[in-house]
């Protein structure tokens, strides 16, 4: 296995370079949190009425609200003008379109057009990253979402607005999942955890608590989007300050541009390598890729036996933990509690999530925390389906209560369990398998109609089935080699390699009480002298 981690070291693997690409990093993140919660604050659907009729003054009690309060031969049954009860005056675009009651149709429409585009998106980008490189990748999804933004100020028409729509959702994952590779392809392997929390975590709950305040201060989601597309002057400077990934660069075989990306690596940490140093290395990768496949793909992943069964038990996690979501959110959306509320209450669980797994994930090791926290989600969902059936009636307190605690374990599941999949993935299709997982989750979420319904045949038989699914999820991650400490496999060779000493019941914090007590045993004599 290609050890790029030692000379990343040689040449700086926390310092002045990871510090600015962690800052630039977190920027983009911070920016792309915005983005995400954007799109729900600006479709945001308040109470509406009919005022036909009615003048300026509040609605009558008990009227339907798409139809006249007052019918004669004049309106026919047909509203032509609403009035609006805005959430502390924020003026959304579905209340200056008006599509609501007979026109709300052109809203699920685009969001159906939105989700088509971040399913087919998010693995053509994969692809591309794998395929022209991290960097340029990372910066065009960012511009495209960013003028994505801007450019929905004028989309004042359906076909418009929908074709926005899906050319940002189409980037939008990226601007998540390829800082991630990145984060983890320059940072030392002890590192990678508290990087990636901190990135993702910390400044993806300051993007979305901030979000919905800022878009009630700019009362429109005209200046709000507006505002949000200020920003692209920053994103290309990402370009110029972050060096291509040299794992990438290695797996591509274009050595001479992996020599060029270290020594700038080594120039801004202010170390000196010799030459002698670089050409051993470069040697030692031709040596070790002789027998490498040249710009293998995904497909090429599934003729490898424990890589195939890794990729799919990780396939697996990714269906089955969006309908955790779904279940999760289903009492919750019955409340009618405005989208403003819900962007800060759905955050709310992610910072103690991110804590518990900068504590934890390198104490006990990837495969234990992932088994652990699919344990506590299986539970979970059992002891929701018991305490919030229909005959409980519990109120909204309770159901807010473990709607926050259920997200706390999807946070707690997603983002260790995401750093896990790209410690396991080889450098040369990462991005491939990355969004081939994501783009297939997010096909599957067609399917939770189904899901909620079998509430009809048994009220707690979707947590069950769910339960049952997490259950076995946990078992197969058993079967997942320990990745913490290791060097990321660079190659299919070295991805399959990875862990082949190991047995399904080994774990990563009994290696080191194992590994204390020899060294305890092997002292004991020396101290006894």
């Amino acid at each position: 296995m290609l050890e790029v981690d030692k000379m990343l070291e040689k040449c700086g693997d926390f310092n002045r370079q990871q510090l600015i690409m962690l800052l630039l990093s977190s920027l983009i993140n911070l920016l792309s949190a915005m983005h995400f919660v954007s799109s729900s604050i600006m479709n945001t659907v308040p109470k509406h009425w009919c005022a036909d009729g009615l003048g300026s003054g509040p609605p009558p009690p008990n009227i339907d609200e798409c139809k006249p309060f007052y019918s004669n031969s004049s309106n026919s049954g047909t509203c032509k003008k609403y009035n609006y009860e805005s959430y502390m005056g924020f003026q959304s675009f579905v209340s200056e379109m008006n599509w609501i009651c007979d026109d709300k149709w052109k809203l699920k429409q685009a969001n159906n057009i939105a989700m088509a585009g971040c399913v087919l998106g998010t693995l053509v980008m994969g692809y591309l990253a794998d395929l022209l490189g991290r960097v340029p990748i990372l910066v065009f999804a960012n511009v495209i979402t960013v003028l994505g933004n801007f450019l929905t100020i004028f989309g004042v028409n359906f076909e418009l607005f929908c074709m926005l729509r899906f050319l940002m959702s189409f980037v939008v994952n990226s601007n998540f999942s390829i800082i991630r590779i990145l984060i983890v392809e320059y940072m030392r392997p002890s590192l990678h955890t508290v990087c990636l929390n901190i990135c993702y975590g910390f400044l993806i709950y300051l993007g979305m608590v901030i979000t919905p305040s800022i878009a009630i201060l700019m009362g429109s989601w005209r200046r709000f989007m507006l505002l949000d597309a200020l920003p692209i002057i920053v994103v290309p400077i990402f370009y110029y300050f972050v060096p291509e990934s040299v794992q990438w660069l290695i797996s591509r075989q274009k050595y001479d541009q992996a020599i060029e990306s270290l020594r700038r690596v080594a120039k801004i940490n202010g170390r000196q390598i010799d030459d002698s140093d670089f050409e051993e290395f470069i040697e030692d990768c031709k040596l070790s890729q002789q027998n490498t496949k040249t710009n293998p793909n995904l497909l090429h992943l599934f003729k490898t036996p424990r890589l195939r069964r890794t990729f799919l038990i990780l396939l697996f996690e990714f269906l089955v933990l969006p309908f955790y979501d779904i279940i999760v959110s289903y009492r919750v959306y019955s409340l009618g509690i405005s989208s403003f509320v819900m962007a800060a209450l759905s955050v709310t669980p992610l910072l103690p999530a991110s804590l518990a797994a900068i504590i934890l994930q390198d104490r006990i090791g990837r495969k234990a925390m992932a088994f652990t926290i699919l344990l506590l989600m299986c539970i979970f969902l059992l002891v929701t389906g018991v305490v919030l059936s229909p005959a409980a009636n519990r109120s909204p307190r309770v159901l807010l209560t473990f709607y926050v605690i259920g997200l706390g374990f999807s946070y707690l599941s997603f983002f260790p369990n995401t750093q896990y999949t790209l410690e396991l993935i080889p450098t040369c299709v990462r991005g491939q398998a990355l969004g081939a997982l994501y783009s297939i989750g997010y096909a599957f979420l067609i399917c939770n109609g189904c899901i909620l319904n079998m509430r009809n045949i048994f009220f707690p038989l979707p947590e069950i089935i769910l339960g049952v699914l997490i259950l076995l999820g946990a078992g197969l991650f058993l079967l997942l080699p320990e990745t913490l400490n290791r060097t990321l496999p660079c190659s299919l060779e070295d991805g399959e390699k990875l862990g082949i000493d190991e047995h399904w019941y080994t774990f990563r914090c009994m290696e080191k009480r194992k590994e204390a007590e020899e060294l305890d045993s092997s002292l004991a004599p020396r101290n006894g002298i």
